[in-house]
């Protein structure tokens, strides 16, 4: 498979920007001339992924008149379902993933929209430094993780034994000590240190948790991890996972079926102008540029791609810092077609695998899918994401069969195809999703405050979800539908 490509937005637009956007201050706008004040009821939405269709949507029942600018040709940007490369009608989610239980916006709209959410299988197999041991038999005891440091009967969240003092300090204290607070400048890595953590708690950590942020754990905030561990609110092997029968891609379509005509594809936003009377966008609509106004602006896509954008006048020093500065991990998900399902075989080491080759984890995906036939998915992040992302299409294909192969040797005869999507390629998002980094305490909460007439929303404002990024935009709605 070739490797993608695509024009560096940056040096673009510092190219053309002047040739092209200059004059159009007293040009005709898409929605009449420019200087005409905009309807008060009007709102533009940048983004055509959860976050900006859920806005959108519940904008739209308020009575507002909205319009979406997206730059694809599809809705649900981060959520991507596979189907035509496959056999057998297999499809694979080569984004976002998981519905929780817990994940209240998702059920919500689901149900809304008569979309059926089936649970997951856990995570039953583990590959680590070459074994291959049951989750069963880690649960009870029978088998111990290689890992020096490793307390019995559990998998993910080893590294709590070292937060533990932390912890209990933090949560002592009306006022947040000094000791605490300085966490926010170290990272995971540090600080685990610090704590006396062996060195195979990193290691252990960096396949586990670190592999769920898409981040490196030199990169990821302690202090996050810390509060995380006081929340009880760590990722571990018994979340109760599901996925939208028939594929994730059917909620951004439900939501988008009911937009409508109000949702413009093929719309690359170029340049934001704001000021106390209202907005405007400029964006490409078939080789031209054109601009539109409105009383305000939901800027719904990731900041990733906003610090690449002209804004006319800066926002805030803060809101800019934390636009230009919010850390995107690397993810990368292979679909492997196999002609035969032999990890539901008896001897196989699990259907659901957490591993410490390349590809991180391996997972049955077709599990709704009837016939011989199935999907292989891995989820690949961090550094091995980064250094398979170097590689040609035919070496990445070779890459996955061989770490695969270490888990079933019988892998290579039954492979057909594969997919794979490198979300640190796709050229309007240029990384997977945001965790918290060195330093970037309050960062999502700085990133959903509203500057003037334009507002913000996304998994970056929340959390790192679907759900995060649907309340996201539920929640801008209800904050413009409250305004006077």
């Amino acid at each position: 498979m070739a490797k993608k490509t695509s024009i560096n937005r940056r040096t673009f637009l510092g190219a053309a920007g002047s040739l092209v956007l200059t004059g159009l201050a007293g040009s005709a706008s898409a929605h009449g001339q420019q200087n005409s004040p905009p309807n008060t009821k009007s709102v533009l939405v940048v983004g055509a992924g959860l976050a900006g269709l859920s806005a959108a949507y519940e904008l739209g029942k308020s009575g507002f008149d909205v319009t979406v600018l997206e730059a694809r040709s599809r809705p649900g940007g981060r959520v991507r379902t596979y189907r035509d490369p496959f056999a057998d009608g297999l499809y694979a989610e080569m984004g976002a993933e998981y519905v929780d239980a817990s994940d209240e916006y998702d059920h919500k709209y689901c149900k809304e929209f008569g979309l059926k959410v089936m649970t997951a299988k856990l995570y039953d197999g583990i590959f680590l430094r070459g074994q291959r041991i049951a989750m069963k038999a880690l649960q009870d005891g029978s088998t111990k993780l290689p890992f020096e440091g490793t307390k019995p009967g559990q998998l993910f969240g080893q590294e709590a034994q070292y937060t533990k003092r932390l912890v209990e300090k933090m949560q002592r204290s009306e006022t947040v000590p000094p000791e605490i607070l300085k966490l926010d400048n170290q990272s995971v890595v540090e600080m685990l240190l610090e704590e006396g953590a062996p060195q195979d708690i990193i290691s252990l950590f960096t396949y586990l948790n670190a592999t769920e942020s898409t981040a490196r754990p030199d990169q990821m905030s302690a202090l996050d991890l810390v509060k995380r561990h006081a929340r009880a609110s760590n990722f571990n092997e018994e979340v109760d996972e599901g996925r939208i029968f028939g594929g994730n891609d059917q909620l951004p379509k439900a939501f988008a079926s009911r937009l409508s005509n109000k949702i413009l594809y093929n719309r690359a936003v170029r340049k934001i102008a704001h000021d106390a009377e209202g907005v405007e966008v400029w964006f490409e609509e078939s080789g031209e540029v054109r601009s539109m106004r409105a009383a305000r602006l939901v800027l719904a896509l990731p900041f990733s791609m906003l610090r690449n954008l002209e804004i006319t006048p800066s926002f805030s020093p803060t809101k800019m810092k934390v636009i230009e500065t919010l850390t995107y991990g690397h993810a990368m998900k292979v679909a492997m077609q196999y002609g035969q399902r032999f990890w539901d075989e008896p001897g196989s080491i699990g259907q659901r695998v957490l591993s410490d080759t390349k590809l991180r984890r391996v997972y049955h995906m077709s599990i709704d899918q009837p016939g011989p036939r199935g999907i292989l998915m891995t989820f690949t992040t961090g550094v091995d994401a980064e250094a398979i992302g170097k590689l040609s299409g035919e070496d990445r294909l070779r890459t996955a069969l061989a770490e695969t192969t270490k888990m079933w040797p019988e892998a290579p005869r039954h492979w057909e195809s594969a997919a794979i999507k490198y979300w640190n390629e796709d050229p309007w998002v240029k990384g997977s999703y945001t965790f918290t980094g060195i330093g970037q305490l309050g960062f999502r909460d700085l990133a959903g405050i509203a500057e003037g007439r334009v507002h913000f929303a996304g998994e970056h404002t929340s959390y790192s979800s679907m759900n995060g990024a649907i309340s996201s935009g539920v929640r801008v709605a209800e904050e413009i539908s409250a305004l006077p």
